[in-house]
């Protein structure tokens, strides 16, 4: 893939030189282009010493433009990146305008483009940037994020540009290959995700060690194609990304609550929430005092979330999580049959595998088959998924109008 990287003026240009390497880990060659305001932020020496490329800030360069340099690179360019995107990029490309090398690149190429903002959470939101951002988005452009979090002003919100690796994912993933063709578009995807909190006490509780980054690289990458995705969210240090519709939980029956509230607007269910099997039969109202040498705790069953999504009269597309230390692939394969799901995502979880990493390996098992995905950033895997899923769904859609449909796989399942 050949990536053409715009840099605009905004401090978060400083993450560009990584966002560089991680876009040529993935196999992409990446040209660089920078405004003029971008060289007040980031090194032309740095960047070109990253990329192995030239880099080009002038649209006016004699030697280069001497055989229309702005046009070839137009042309040789699948994606154009700019990142970061200031707030006076957009209103350039908003408005057509093209005073720089950068922006009459945009407006020469036929390549998909995609913005990642980075602004004061202020600027984010004047309606003036958000009217040049739907314009955009109208116009086939994605935007990617901006995601919420402290700010170099020392201001919390929503503008910062999303990690380089998470744009690097979205970039060399399939869903920029066409940014008319979303494989979600009209869809309503209700996702759980994170872990439940299940109190013993006013101070203590029962939990698990999920972050829910998997839970919420999924719910990004539903709406990244299209869909319309409802949250369900247990407690996270994680927040949601824009667009979407969330609902946040505390314990395992407010997720059920919460969850069967939603679910008939639901085209797909995908469980990817770590729920509390178990929660106290009692809840203590003052904090237990040390004392005995021991003490034991009641505990009963928490409602099972995913069986019953799947057990409803007419059921979402319904696909599960199996998160597993040993036999990931029996248990994961019994979960499936046992609960009559539509898909099983599976994971190895334990010491420095699965929790509180922003990479993941899974395999995802069918009723007809099977497909293993290596290891890769949660928001890379995050997509693969969702398109699997997507391509899933509309399978099991057909089938139910054909009966007569034979779905074939290179790898089926044993009864």
């Amino acid at each position: 893939m050949n990536v053409l990287l715009g840099i605009s003026g905004s401090v978060a240009a400083y993450k560009t030189p990584e966002l560089v390497r991680r876009l040529r880990d993935r196999g992409a060659d990446v040209q660089i282009v920078m405004t003029a305001s971008a060289e007040e932020f980031v090194t032309e020496t740095a960047l070109q010493a990253v990329s192995g490329r030239p880099v080009r800030s002038n649209l006016w360069d004699k030697e280069a433009e001497a055989s229309m340099s702005h046009i070839e690179l137009a042309r040789w360019a699948d994606v154009v990146l700019i990142a970061p995107a200031t707030a006076e990029i957009m209103a350039r490309l908003a408005g057509g305008a093209a005073p720089d090398l950068l922006t009459t690149l945009c407006l020469a190429t036929e390549a998909p483009i995609a913005l990642a903002p980075a602004m004061n959470r202020v600027m984010w939101s004047n309606p003036a940037v958000q009217a040049n951002r739907n314009t955009l988005e109208e116009r086939g452009i994605r935007i990617l994020g901006p995601d919420h979090g402290s700010q170099a002003c020392g201001e919390t919100g929503s503008g910062r540009m999303l990690e380089p690796d998470a744009i690097a994912a979205i970039v060399s993933g399939p869903q920029l290959a066409d940014a008319t063709e979303k494989l979600l578009s009209g869809r309503t995807v209700l996702v759980t995700a994170g872990p439940t909190r299940e109190p013993i006490d006013p101070v203590r509780y029962i939990s698990n060690r999920s972050s829910g980054k998997m839970g919420y690289a999924i719910a990004a990458a539903a709406a990244d194609q299209g869909a319309n995705v409802i949250l369900v969210s247990g407690p996270v240090a994680i927040a949601a990304p824009p667009g979407m519709e969330l609902h946040e939980v505390l314990t395992a029956e407010d997720m059920y609550r919460t969850t069967h509230a939603q679910i008939n607007d639901a085209d797909i269910f995908i469980g990817a929430a770590a729920v509390s099997d178990y929660r106290p039969t009692e809840v203590r109202e003052q904090k237990m005092k040390k004392g005995a040498e021991s003490i034991s705790i009641d505990l009963i069953r928490s409602p099972d979330i995913l069986a019953s999504v799947a057990a409803l009269e007419n059921p979402p597309f319904t696909v599960g999580f199996a998160a597993e230390t040993g036999n990931v692939r029996d248990y994961a394969i019994g979960k499936l049959k046992h609960k009559k799901l539509d898909m099983i995502v599976a994971n190895h979880v334990g010491v420095d595998r699965g929790f509180d990493r922003d990479d993941n390996a899974v395999d995802v098992y069918w009723r007809d088959g099977e497909q293993s995905f290596a290891t890769a950033a949660k928001a890379e895997l995050a997509h693969r998924i969702i398109a699997l899923v997507a391509a899933r769904y509309e399978l099991a859609r057909g089938a139910a109008t054909q009966p007569e449909l034979t779905v074939i796989s290179s790898k089926k399942i044993k009864s």
